[in-house]
């Protein structure tokens, strides 16, 4: 059956991804949804299978053109809490009028389901739209991915120091890390989007493993050991980001990377055993040995910045 896909924010990396794998089923059509032509590739303007929709996030007449005639949305955003919050709600909102019978949330993170209001201020917004999903006439979908494997190893997440070779940690090293590539999270989640009977809460993941597995696996992989910093517990980690939220709250890069890495390894965010990962056995999840082998070491900090629609 022909399915037509809404994908919103649809200029994002992982975007990217999610077209990418959508379009590979002949059955399946696009409509995108952003503010800035320019930046889409020609293999997505180009292509019969997809139509765009240009305007901005809260742009009510452009977002029920860009909703009408789709069987589910994607939500790809990806910004303040403006974007997040009402952006989404209001994506939400024009599904509802024209009937449109799923929506996938703007999540891909850790389990926030299960921590309070606070604890990780950026997705504040996504535990909104949550409770807003739940309150209105459409079967909402939440897809979970633990961390972006590419993301780890950014200059964001403050972990992996490519000039010094050397890898800085919060908490004994032996904390679970739960991570998924971008083009593995697509994967799922178009498979997810072709899938009308998938709602609710989707979790996947690439590979789950400890730092400590990830220095052995770099070892085998690579050939030699990182250096290892020990920043402190997870404990020290909690109250500094705190306290560095406190002190610069607008200063985003000194508190929302620990907050990311502490909630990345707290049991209270952990995703579940049994993942849908065993739904979609057509996707095949990269692991953290795949993912090496693809890369150079001195490529790793960098992999986030080379996804493309073209990748």
């Amino acid at each position: 059956m022909a399915q037509t896909i809404g994908v919103a924010g649809i200029t994002g990396k992982f975007a990217f991804c999610i077209v990418r794998s959508l379009l590979q089923n002949p059955r399946v059509s696009v409509r995108g949804f952003c503010r800035d032509l320019s930046k889409l590739p020609p293999s997505i303007t180009a292509s019969p299978k997809v139509h765009i929709v240009k305007g901005e996030f809260n742009d009510k007449d452009a977002i029920q053109s860009f909703v009408t005639g789709t069987d589910v949305v994607i939500c790809c955003y990806l910004g303040n809490t403006e974007l997040m919050s009402d952006g989404q709600k209001l994506l939400i909102d024009a599904c509802v009028a024209e009937k449109v019978p799923r929506y996938i949330a703007g999540d891909f993170s850790v389990d926030i389901s299960k921590i309070s209001y606070g604890a990780l201020p950026p997705k504040d917004p996504c535990k909104d739209i949550m409770k807003y999903l739940g309150s209105k006439d459409i079967q909402g979908v939440h897809v979970l991915i633990g961390v972006f494997m590419e993301t780890f190893w950014s200059d964001f997440m403050q972990i992996w120091d490519p000039e010094q070779k050397k890898l800085s940690y919060w908490g004994t090293g032996h904390e679970t890390w739960e991570l998924t590539t971008y083009g593995t999270a697509a994967e799922y989640t178009a498979a997810v989007a072709m899938d009308a009977t998938a709602v609710g809460t989707q979790q996947f993941l690439g590979d789950r493993k400890s730092l400590i597995e990830i220095v052995g696996i770099f070892n085998e992989v690579y050939g030699y050991t990182p250096d290892l910093q020990n920043l402190g517990s997870l404990e020290d980690l909690y109250q500094n980001m705190h306290k560095s939220l406190q002190t610069s709250p607008d200063d985003f890069m000194a508190w929302m990377p620990k907050f990311f890495a502490y909630w990345s390894q707290n049991e209270d965010a952990r995703l579940k055993r049994d993942l849908e990962n065993a739904n979609y056995l057509k996707v095949v999840p990269v692991t953290i040995e795949d993912f090496f082998r693809r890369h150079k070491f001195d490529e790793l900090a960098t992999a986030v910045d080379k996804l493309t629609f073209m990748a």
